[in-house]
C-alpha cells in the first residue's frame, strides 16, 4: 500500500535550502513508491507545529514524519507537543529507534526522543534532525511498516 506522507522539519537553524534531512525523507518515500503532499520547515513551536498537522490533514496525509526537536535541549518541543496530541501511542518505535541507535552511536542514542503515535486519522513519527537518523528510522521502522500501518489506522 502506498501511502501520502508529509514531511516536516522543526528547526531553528535550518531552511528548505540547507534541509538535508527533509530532503532525504522526502526522496527515500518517493523511492519506496510513497508520494509527498507537503513538505515544511518550521520553527520547533508549538503553534507552528499544530498548524502543520491541519496543513497535512488538509493536504490528505495519511502520515506526517518530522525531523528535529526530538533532543534534550530548551528548544526542542516537538514531542511534547505531539504526545499532547496523540490519540494512540506507539512506544515500541521509540524503543526500537534508540535500539537501533545505541548499535550505530552508542550510548549518546539516549537523548533521542523519538516518538510516535496517531491523530486525527494520521500517523505521527517523529525522527531526530539528523540525516543518518532520518535514514536508519526511514529505512529500518518507517518504510517497512508504514501502509500496514495506515491500513490498521482505517480499520
Amino acid at each position: 500500500m502506498h501511502v501520502s506522507a508529509f514531511v516536516v522539519t522543526c528547526s531553528d537553524s535550518r531552511d528548505a535550502s540547507t534541509d538535508e534531512s527533509g530532503r532525504v525523507l522526502r526522496e527515500l518515500l518517493e523511492a519506496e513508491g510513497h508520494s509527498v503532499s507537503g513538505y515544511k520547515v518550521i520553527k520547533d513551536e508549538p503553534e507552528a507545529i499544530r498548524a502543520t498537522l491541519k496543513e497535512a490533514r488538509e493536504a490528505g496525509a495519511r502520515a506526517v514524519i518530522f525531523n528535529g526537536g526530538t533532543g534534550i535541549s530548551r528548544r526542542d518541543s516537538t514531542v511534547e507537543t505531539l504526545q499532547g496530541l496523540f490519540e494512540k501511542t506507539l512506544p515500541g518505535f521509540g524503543e526500537l529507534f534508540r535500539m537501533l541507535s545505541f548499535e550505530e552511536i552508542g550510548s549518546a542514542a539516549m537523548m533521542s526522543r523519538a516518538t510516535a503515535g496517531t491523530y486525527e486519522g494520521m500517523i505521527l513519527f517523529a525522527l531526530p534532525g539528523s540525516p543518518k537518523a532520518v535514514k536508519l528510522g526511514l529505512r529500518k521502522l518507517i518504510l517497512p511498516e508504514l501502509g500496514h500501518a495506515v491500513r490498521e489506522l482505517t480499520r
